[in-house]
């Protein structure tokens, strides 16, 4: 019986073993912009079909500082968000072609990258504007996207160096919460329990970060 129930278990072991190896890794969507004017100065995020999620930045915290700082953060994203991903991407041929207007004078507002990978195809584009909706529906989500972590990331060094700084922050995040232009709250929720919790943070402060919070769902 022993003898028979170590065959079994090596068995199941090379089966999922085998599956592991055949099974598709998961799709990608990823988005960089590169701007040397901006803050910060470089971006990219990489979405997976499976939810899984990275964003990398490089940059001033502040347009009054000298200082450079990086960023780095995994987190989840939504189902909803990773379905219209996917949908614009598919919407915009994977990015297959040339998306950029070519339009001649039109401001330079930093070089923007789609990239696209799946088991059976894959493509990049590189613009500055595109014409293209299914793009420009694509670039405004990514932008939101990276401006919503970007907050993230000042929230959390606020609250550990200037906390009298966070309320304007926070101040700036409700405004463009009412204009439906932060997305993936959840992703920064870390930072916003830990500002609700903190007693040496003024009440009005603690009560945005709450606010938005419930705005998104989450409480």
């Amino acid at each position: 019986m022993p003898r028979l129930l170590q065959i079994l278990c090596l068995l199941i072991f090379s089966a999922l073993l085998a599956f592991s190896q055949t099974a598709p890794a998961p799709a990608v969507v990823a988005f960089t912009l590169d701007f040397p004017a901006s803050q910060p100065e470089h971006y990219s995020i990489r979405v997976q079909s499976d939810g899984s999620a990275r964003y990398q930045s490089s940059g001033r915290l502040s347009a009054d500082s000298d200082e450079t700082d990086s960023f780095d953060l995994g987190f989840t994203v939504t189902a909803e968000t990773r379905q219209k991903i996917f949908e614009l991407a598919a919407k915009a041929g994977y990015f297959q072609k040339d998306v950029d207007s070519h339009h001649k004078g039109l401001a330079f507002t930093g070089k923007k990258t789609l990239t696209y990978q799946d088991a059976r195809r894959s493509g990049e584009a590189t613009y500055n504007y595109s014409s293209n909706p299914a793009v420009q529906d694509l670039t405004s989500l990514m932008q939101n996207l990276s401006a919503t972590l970007e907050f993230g990331h000042r929230l959390h060094y606020d609250h550990r160096y200037q906390k009298l700084a966070l309320d304007e922050e926070l101040k700036r995040m409700e405004e463009m919460a009412r204009s439906n232009q932060l997305v993936e709250v959840t992703a920064i929720q870390p930072i916003l329990d830990e500002i609700i919790a903190d007693p040496l943070v003024i009440n009005v402060t603690r009560a945005r970060a709450q606010r938005l919070l419930e705005r998104a769902g989450v409480r």
